[in-house]
């Protein structure tokens, strides 16, 4: 029925099309043709019917909305609240779906890594992606940089200038005046006052061997009121957002990476915040300081300290300031 739905509004995007017409091209009854187009109509899409169905509108967001027009195999399911994305797309994985996008308008019960609270007020983009990948668990952690390189490529192409610290999250630098130069001022980014604009959390099942299914929460915050400190919104660095268009966009780039490691570790370094930076890592080993100079498959941070070159799989970074 849904695919239906999809081949309709493809088939009236264009140009007024009848009802006769649009039930012999889809194999299906008149009626249910009208019951698609009331169904879409229901939904929030602008549906005219003088002289053939044609379509006029889209709905600002939600499920339909995003679907329509998305260039990747994702059937996403829409709410107005949630108490977590990603506790709902655990469900649809336990009921054996996959390529399942759960989206909220917020989050009543939103955390991070650790079990962190994580702030998810009206108007953002929260979403969960539930994906089914032929990867060991060991190297699941790929796609959790798969998901920040999506988040941090799409906020760029919006126009929101930002990078990616080890691992997942994407940061906005603080921007201060440096000293005049003979041609003019100069913005540098600074180590202090980065922002928090996406955090990632990537949860799975699975076997020794094999993955069962994994969910990749991607957190974007839009408005900058309603954080915590340390936290920045979309809407503080873009005078205009699509919502629709954004997420659209971030779940097609997470869909092109997603197959492609070698891609992700790429594009990864070409948008760090981290590389070439003193770091200090909390791991479950203790603590590992100094400068991070790689990243490495599935995720893992290669770090110079003066002991010596460390790999570090998983922890807490802090960027230092330059010695």
């Amino acid at each position: 029925m849904q695919e239906t739905r999809h081949q309709v509004l493809d088939a009236i995007a264009d140009e007024p099309v009848s009802g006769p017409e649009l039930a012999a091209s889809l194999g299906v009854s008149r009626a249910a043709v009208w019951k698609h187009i009331e169904a879409l109509r229901e939904a929030g899409f602008s549906i005219e019917s003088d002289g053939g169905y044609r379509l006029t509108g889209v709905p600002e967001y939600g499920g339909p909305a995003i679907e329509f027009g998305l260039d990747a195999p994702f059937a996403v399911e829409y709410h107005d609240s949630l108490p977590s994305t990603n506790a709902r797309a655990r469900e649809l994985a336990e009921a054996g779906e996959t390529d399942r996008v759960v989206v909220a308008n917020e989050q009543t019960g939103g955390r991070g890594r650790l079990d962190r609270e994580w702030a998810s007020p009206p108007g953002g983009v929260w979403c969960s992606v539930l994906c089914r990948p032929a990867l060991p668990p060991a190297h699941v952690p790929i796609l959790t940089l798969a998901a920040a390189v999506a988040a941090v490529e799409t906020a760029c192409e919006f126009g929101v200038d930002a990078g990616i610290k080890w691992p997942n999250d994407v940061l906005v630098p603080s921007e201060t005046r440096a000293s005049r130069t003979e041609s003019d001022d100069v913005l540098v980014p600074t180590a202090e006052g980065e922002k928090k604009l996406v955090g990632v959390l990537t949860e799975m099942e699975g076997e020794a061997d094999r993955v069962s299914w994994v969910v990749v929460g991607i957190g974007v915050n839009v408005r900058a009121e309603g954080l915590p400190a340390g936290g920045t919104g979309l809407l503080a660095h873009t005078d205009d957002l699509d919502r629709r268009a954004f997420v659209q966009r971030l779940l097609e780039r997470f869909d092109t990476l997603r197959g492609k490691p070698e891609t992700v570790l790429s594009k990864w370094r070409e948008h760090a915040l981290t590389l070439g930076r003193r770091v200090r890592v909390e791991t479950p080993g203790g603590e590992v300081v100094g400068e991070a100079v790689d990243v490495e498959l599935p995720g893992t941070l290669v770090v110079e300290t003066d002991e010596g070159t460390r790999r570090v799989h998983a922890g807490d970074c802090e960027h230092l300031r330059p010695v």
